[in-house]
């Protein structure tokens, strides 16, 4: 089998660590941080800060290694983008994705639909904006403010900037509307199995933290938004794989907000998996490894499954969970310990928790208490 280097020691990417050491791989993992999961428990774990590109460079060329996976953040695909992998896209095509500016630009130019974004300076008065670093991820240095208050508008400016690796923001229209994320395999250019996820923020506006997949999108948006991704990856050349986008609904028409290439982080992977029976970490996986077993036309399992990311709106301490609602938790994944202190989203997270249903009516009625904020409450 195959010596195999993941760039991601969180719990997210243990999906994939765990397919491909079951495959039989010899699979190891870098990260910065030796409390993060896949380096308390994987058992190859090497402290790398991979955000070093020489010391990453160094350590690869020592190791040999047959393949090279990113794992669930952007840096960790940009990496593997600057060490010219064939397997991923090239790092002008990534910056293009990764950077919300470039890609609002790139938007325009081929006629996709995404929010207008505006130059300092030039932004039209009367309008809602949202600002955010051009980066950044997990709602982190985003707000939303009014155009025609110059000052609230400079403090977003310098809030987004001051997050930001490159000091920059982006600056655009605010599109009010339902947020879903679509997540699809592509081939030769061609979306050949996709999924849809419904998703909200309850403890932050800006940050997932509650999500279910919907089987019911209208499909003239499904249709259009699957041209819309095919028309991405053929102006950018992408490599075959996954292509994970979130996007806004309103009254019939969509805007994409970002696009990515890596796997989704809070365990998505199992979200998908947990609906649909599909093994969405292979699939990822394997595209790395340029597998080029057949996909499903499509998934003939359908659960009802809820996926919710338990945070708090403000900084608290964690003695236990006191659930209000009968449930059928399915997986229940801690990410904190009782007497730990958890900071406010998106700086802090206590758990994910899956929940099963028996039909679409309870999956709605345990959804709708979960964005209320009603399913749980945390105790000291």
């Amino acid at each position: 089998m195959s010596k195999i280097l993941l760039l991601d020691t969180n719990f997210s990417s243990a999906p994939i660590f765990q397919c491909l050491s079951q495959l039989g791989h010899e699979v190891y993992v870098v990260g910065d941080n030796p409390d993060d999961y896949l380096a308390r428990v994987s058992g190859s774990y090497c402290r790398v800060n991979y955000s070093d590109y020489d010391a990453l460079s160094r350590f690869v060329d020592v190791g040999c290694y047959d393949y090279i996976l990113p794992g669930c953040n952007d840096l960790s695909y940009k990496m593997c983008a600057r060490l010219g992998l064939s397997s991923v896209d090239g790092l002008a095509a990534t910056e293009t994705i990764n950077n919300k500016r470039s890609f609002r630009a790139f938007a325009r130019e081929i006629n996709v639909p995404s929010p207008q974004a505006y130059f300092e300076g030039q932004i039209p008065t009367g309008k809602q904006l949202i600002v955010k670093p051009v980066d950044a991820f997990s709602g982190r240095g985003v707000a939303v403010v009014n155009s025609g208050s110059c000052s609230d508008l400079q403090r977003a400016i310098s809030r987004a900037c001051a997050v930001s690796a490159a000091g920059e923001c982006v600056i655009e229209d605010y599109i009010e509307g339902q947020l879903y994320s679509h997540s699809c395999f592509i081939d030769d250019g061609n979306v050949v199995l996709d999924f849809f996820v419904e998703e909200h923020g309850t403890a932050n506006p800006f940050v997932v933290d509650t999500s279910r997949v919907t089987w019911d999108m209208e499909l003239k948006i499904v249709s259009q938004f699957r041209e819309c991704i095919q028309k991405i990856a053929r102006e950018l050349n992408l490599v075959d794989g996954l292509v994970h986008t979130q996007f806004v609904v309103r009254d019939g028409e969509f805007w994409l907000i970002e696009i990515t290439r890596r796997c989704p982080g809070d365990l998505y992977s199992q979200l998908i998996e947990l609906s649909t029976g599909f093994d969405y970490a292979y699939c990822y996986a394997r595209y790395f490894l340029k597998d080029r077993l057949g996909l499903p036309c499509a998934v003939d399992k359908k659960n009802w499954i809820l996926r919710h990311t338990m945070s708090l709106s403000s900084t608290g301490d964690l003695g236990f969970f006191s659930f209000h609602f009968p449930l059928k938790i399915e997986r229940f994944v801690p990410l904190k310990s009782a007497g730990s202190q958890v900071k406010e989203s998106p700086y802090g997270r206590m758990a994910i928790l899956f929940v099963r249903a028996d039909d679409a009516f309870e999956l709605d009625e345990i959804f709708q208490r979960t964005l209320r904020r009603e399913l749980y409450s945390v105790g000291v």
